[in-house]
């Protein structure tokens, strides 16, 4: 989707015969560090989680999953408009300057980066399988649990 947008961005420009829109190095470097926020604090809640489970308030791994999720969207979009912008260039007969291409390539990188970074985010707000001993207990006692007789009825 992105990269679609970024395409026809540019060739609007280029119909226009206004220059190629380039993005500004402030761009990269943002996506980049939230990437590193979010994976800074995925890393401290997993170790928090492995340190003492009881005490990790389960909407800070909420909001850190949703942050996460929200990053990869984020990085696909943005990183697929710099895609775009770059892939508009490779069609001119006349290459590009460096100092065009190059913030657009950033751009692509940056966004592949936060969508890593953000994915392994992701990665580590699962919780680890266990639970409290009642429950283990309850569910060694019968393993399938509760059968719903009216769902085997014929209507």
């Amino acid at each position: 989707m992105g990269a679609a947008i970024g395409l026809l961005t540019q060739f609007v420009l280029s119909n226009r015969g206004a220059p190629p829109l380039v993005p500004p190095l402030s761009l990269p470097v943002t996506l980049v560090l939230i990437g590193a926020v979010l994976l800074g604090f995925g890393i401290r809640l997993r170790r928090t989680v492995a340190k003492r489970a009881g005490d990790v308030n389960p909407f800070h791994a909420v909001r850190l999953l949703a942050a996460a999720r929200a990053g990869q969207l984020v990085g696909g979009l943005l990183g697929g408009f710099g895609a775009g912008l770059a892939l508009s260039l490779l069609g001119r007969s006349i290459p590009a300057p460096t100092a065009t291409w190059l913030p657009m390539l950033l751009a692509f990188v940056g966004g592949a980066i936060l969508v890593a970074c953000a994915a392994v985010a992701e990665h580590l707000c699962r919780v680890p399988p266990g639970g409290d001993d009642a429950d283990s207990a309850e569910h060694d006692a019968d393993p399938s649990g509760p059968v719903d007789q009216a769902a085997f009825r014929k209507p």
